[in-house]
């Protein structure tokens, strides 16, 4: 199938099969999807955690009570969930860090371009410093994984949910996720569709290419 077809298959589940489970093989490899997304200068600013048992499920779920009670079923139902989290911040050090990453895997030719890199990504870190809108940007990159994982899934046979209904404070809490620098963003789950799902009979809706493209 066309990546297109599988764009026009997939949806959002609205209710999961609690008693089937995705393969840890395809878990593997949608996970792998994410480590390989692409972002802004390779600046990789993200963190997943990825919960599998119930006790992982029922921990996320903490952040889907009071107004996001909705999401509660889906978190606690799916397969696997993935939370998504951004940096707090790029600093020094984590500059050092895919600096050295970058140099082990190869890309490094010489140490003309491995300043080339440094300086590049830096230039970005510190423009969006600047303009006050690092942590906006890093988001933005985290959400091309999120495209990356959807449309992944959507490959694979598995339906996924993406979830901005979640209490994120109560999640930072729940993980420690401030103290490791991390703030969570956005939730995905994972698995097979429920018979209850009123979604999956839905037809998809889209405004027409005439609307959404100018082509010069």
């Amino acid at each position: 199938m066309s990546p297109v077809a599988f764009a026009r298959q997939r949806y959002t589940t609205k209710a999961y099969d609690a008693s089937r489970q995705v393969e840890q093989a395809v878990i593997d490899e949608l996970l792998e999807l994410l480590r390989l997304s692409p972002s802004s200068v390779n600046s990789q600013p993200w963190h997943f955690v990825v919960a599998s048992t119930a006790e992982g499920k029922a921990r996320l779920a903490k952040g889907a009570q009071e107004g996001f009670a909705y999401n509660r079923p889906k978190i606690l139902d799916a397969s696997h969930v993935i939370l998504i989290c951004t940096r707090r911040d790029i600093d020094d050090a984590y500059l050092a860090e895919l600096l050295e990453q970058e140099a082990a895997d190869g890309r490094l030719r010489d140490e003309a371009a491995r300043a080339t890199q440094h300086n590049t990504r830096s230039s970005y870190v510190n423009l969006h410093r600047g303009l006050d809108d690092l942590q906006h940007w890093m988001e933005k990159q985290a959400y091309l994984a999120l495209g990356t994982l959807l449309l992944g899934a959507a490959s694979k046979g598995v339906d996924a949910t993406p979830m901005e209904g979640i209490d994120r404070q109560a999640l930072d809490a729940e993980l420690g996720l401030t103290d490791q620098g991390l703030s969570s963003l956005v939730m995905v789950a994972l698995g097979y569709r429920s018979d209850s799902d009123f979604n999956a009979a839905l037809p998809k809706s889209r405004l027409p290419a005439e609307r959404v493209f100018t082509h010069l």
